[in-house]
């Protein structure tokens, strides 16, 4: 652990001393020029004693300039631990709790940090207790939503009637809305690093994976005449199958509620490297602006107002693919149109 006043001590006070040490030696020798011209006339002793002061002055100018320039290198060069801190905790991001190491921080500062990482552990305490309670609500509310929508399809295949119909609709849509921010809800818990358990990671056909789930959008992608495609070669990965399935339905889902009616979505994955595996999902859609591409992976962050959803789906698939080891981006799809996300297995 450094000490910001041991690092002053040694660029600035030391070489203060030294400055005004030359400084005094440098003043002795001109003060004594002089003094060994006793024999010459007045008139060049007056001419020494000019050169001496203008001589005298100039060093003063010289040592003050040097002074000023070493007190604002070593003042810099002291502070320089805190402008690191202040880079480090600008660089994180917004659910980064994670405690800043004491080892790395000045003396003087410990106490601050210290303090700093009570307040994030607190933080971080009550997002915890926040993520179980969502998680325990979600999970209680999957079973009642799940009967609803079975009632609400049963009411409907017996009523023909026009209005009754289009009001069972309505409440089908509504319940499936509810459906899905449940999921998400406890795709997120899952998600978390705290709940990710990595002895459920086991050897997965990344393929199989995919081509299952594709199957459960099919219906979706057919409402709005959107052409749902796939390529996958056999590849295999190691992961958690439910938070790799979360990942896949939530990349999906993303590019067929962005894409236009008649659009296309394709989904593919193949060996990426030896041991790895690339999933891609493409769409011909609006496409995301390079400036926003990483703002889309935050929670309840939504581009387009006019489609529904919570601003959670992208969230989810940045947390799953992190406590993989993933690497996830999204970039422009083909010819420049629509976007392609990215997940590199390793």
């Amino acid at each position: 652990m450094t000490s910001i006043r041991l690092r002053l001590l040694k660029w600035l006070i030391v070489p203060v001393l030294l400055i005004n040490l030359a400084g005094g030696v440098l003043t002795y020798m001109l003060a004594w020029a002089p003094a060994n011209a006793v024999s010459a006339g007045a008139q060049q002793r007056d001419q020494m004693r000019q050169a001496s002061l203008r001589a005298l002055v100039l060093l003063e100018v010289v040592l003050t300039v040097a002074s000023v320039g070493l007190v604002w290198f070593s003042v810099s060069g002291a502070l320089r631990p805190l402008h690191r801190l202040r880079s480090g905790l600008n660089a994180r991001e917004g659910d980064d709790l994670a405690p800043i190491a004491v080892a790395e921080v000045p003396y003087e500062l410990e106490p601050v940090v210290s303090a700093f990482n009570g307040l994030l552990d607190k933080v971080g305490q009550g997002a915890r207790a926040r993520q179980d309670f969502l998680a325990n609500v979600a999970h209680q509310l999957r079973t009642p939503l799940a009967g609803l929508k079975t009632q609400l399809e049963w009411l409907g295949a017996r009523h023909a009637e026009p209005e009754t119909a289009h009001s069972v609709q309505l409440m089908l849509s509504a319940t499936e809305r509810m459906i899905r921010q449940t999921n998400q809800l406890l795709a997120l818990a899952r998600a978390e690093p705290n709940h990710f358990e990595k002895t459920r990671l086991e050897p997965l056909a990344l393929n199989a994976l995919v081509e299952d789930a594709i199957q459960s959008f099919v219906d979706q992608a057919s409402l709005k005449s959107i052409d749902l495609g796939f390529d996958l070669q056999p590849v295999t990965i190691t992961g958690d199958r439910f938070l790799l399935r979360d990942l896949i339905d939530n990349l999906i889902d993303n590019a067929i509620r962005y894409t236009p009616p008649r659009g296309t979505v394709t989904v593919s994955c193949r060996p990426d490297g030896l041991d790895g595996g690339l999933l891609a999902v493409e769409d011909n859609g609006p496409g995301i602006p390079p400036a926003k591409r990483e703002q889309v992976f935050s929670r309840y962050v939504r581009l387009d107002d006019k489609t529904h959803g919570s601003g959670l789906g992208l969230a989810i698939v940045r947390d799953i693919a992190a406590v993989h080891g993933a690497r996830l981006s999204v970039s422009n799809g083909a010819d420049g149109r629509g976007a392609l996300f990215s997940v590199r297995f390793r």
